[in-house]
């Protein structure tokens, strides 16, 4: 018997996330009805592919009325918690989890936990790396596009999970427990979803709300909000801090001299656990995510020195400042997961050369004031597209003139760049507005990059 055999559960949301939901929920013996706002019509895959695994789908309108004989339901981060449906399965008393609190009561192994406004899928990813070259069996999964339920209820044998988590997935968890949580920043986003900065802010906080003195919190010491967390009561586990000063009072590490020092504290001599330049991605954010990711690796049993070590093969992630090619003098970069101003900002501070930029796309009621004046500082051209780009544009004192395809947004920036440049997607928006995701619009960059090659012999 398992804590879901037997037990009548609804799940909201067919998207990734809720998929994975019904397919553990039915391993572990449940009784699953999922439900979706959307159009059946437009969900038809989705619909058939539960139906074989012996899950039923009804509309909210065929469950109106009839929510008495569940037990659970299990919310999909994507859908916010005041949308109709929800409001009507909290009123007839249904408790209402999310995939990762579903996820969290089904785990094997303790659980490294990382959030923040930017850099999230570089340190999980990084951090799951490190404990992997250390001889540490670890999964990965979560907001990086893996469900995280999908990660933990995996066949096989493993010691760590790594979770990427977002402030929608961590609205709802109510007894998630990380055994080494990361804050890595918190800056405006998804502004369009939270009524305040103190709210979006709070979401992100429940990461380790539930931690204890023997958990371990890893904070960035370089960003205010995080920072402002050091001496708060309701921060119980140990706490490791990160820098890129070479030295602060109570840092766990820094960076002195070029080189990452990790300081064991105790009376014990800082550490040379690796050069800053041996991360292979480029930019001063990637040198804060490597330090976030090698003290969670140390904080979960790593050697400092062994990690380290391990920083030079980590071979980065797609659609995260990753290079497509290089062609004619001009190299074509793919940012498309910067979604964010700040994390777009980050990229920009990344390059030495000149850069001609593509940014715009849906809004999460961001303010783009600070972008705006980094690309009046930074950037050589703007390539708006989007919803938003033209008060990007306007922003950044550009003519608003948006490019209609992403294949016109290449070839505009390909007419724009000299021999020495960079072309640069980093969109500082959702993509909602003209893709269907994050990793869509990184797809079409890459194809409308290559295609420059037949536009050269026409």
């Amino acid at each position: 018997m398992t804590a879901f055999e037997g037990r009548r559960v609804l799940v909201i949301g067919l998207g990734r996330s809720g998929r994975a939901s019904v397919s553990a929920l039915l391993a572990h013996g449940a009784t699953v009805v999922a439900t979706d706002e959307q159009q059946p019509d437009r969900l038809s895959e989705a619909i058939s592919g539960i139906a074989s695994q012996g899950a039923r789908f009804a509309s909210p309108g065929e469950l109106r009325g009839r929510l008495e004989g569940f037990e659970m339901a299990v919310l999909s981060p994507g859908i916010p918690q005041t949308s109709a449906v929800v409001a009507e399965i909290a009123a007839s008393g249904v408790p209402i989890i999310g995939e990762v609190e579903l996820a969290y009561r089904l785990r094997r192994a303790p659980i490294v936990a990382v959030t923040g406004t930017k850099g999230k899928s570089t340190t999980t990813a990084l951090i799951g790396h490190l404990l992997n070259a250390c001889g540490l069996r670890a999964r990965v999964g979560g907001n990086i596009g893996n469900a995280l339920v999908g990660e933990v209820d995996a066949p096989g044998e493993y010691e760590w999970i790594v979770a990427e988590l977002s402030s929608f997935q961590l609205e709802s968890v109510t007894t998630f427990h990380a055994r080494v949580a990361v804050l890595l920043n918190v800056a405006p986003d998804h502004l369009d979803r939270y009524a305040s900065m103190d709210d979006y802010a709070r979401a992100k906080y429940n990461v380790f709300a539930r931690q204890d003195a023997g958990d371990w919190f890893v904070g960035n010491a370089g960003d205010a909000r995080v920072a402002g967390l050091r001496d708060n009561d309701e921060l119980r586990a140990r706490q490791l801090w990160f820098t890129l000063s070479d030295s602060l009072d109570g840092a766990g590490m820094y960076v002195c001299d070029g080189m990452l020092m990790f300081s064991p504290g105790d009376g014990h001599e800082p550490l040379e656990v690796a050069r800053a330049s041996s991360m292979p991605l480029p930019g001063a954010h990637n040198v804060q995510n490597a330090m976030a990711a090698l003290l969670a690796a140390i904080a979960a049993g790593c050697d400092p020195v062994r990690a380290g070590a391990a920083l030079a093969t980590f071979g980065g992630l797609h659609h995260r400042l990753e290079r497509i090619l290089e062609r004619a003098g001009v190299v074509y970069v793919d940012d498309s997961k910067s979604t964010t101003p700040h994390s777009t900002i980050a990229a920009l501070r990344s390059f030495s050369q000149p850069i001609v930029l593509i940014a715009g796309g849906r809004a999460k009621g961001s303010d783009f004031h600070e972008l705006g004046r980094e690309i009046h500082d930074r950037v050589k051209a703007l390539i708006p597209i989007g919803e938003a780009g033209p008060r990007i544009a306007r922003a950044a004192g550009v003519r608003p003139a948006p490019a209609a395809s992403m294949r016109d947004a290449v070839e505009r920036a390909c007419d724009a760049a000299a021999p020495g440049d960079v072309v640069l997607l980093s969109p500082a928006c959702a993509s909602f507005d003209m893709f269907a995701s994050a990793e869509d619009r990184g797809e079409r960059f890459a194809e409308a990059v290559a295609g420059l090659e037949e536009r050269a012999r026409a």
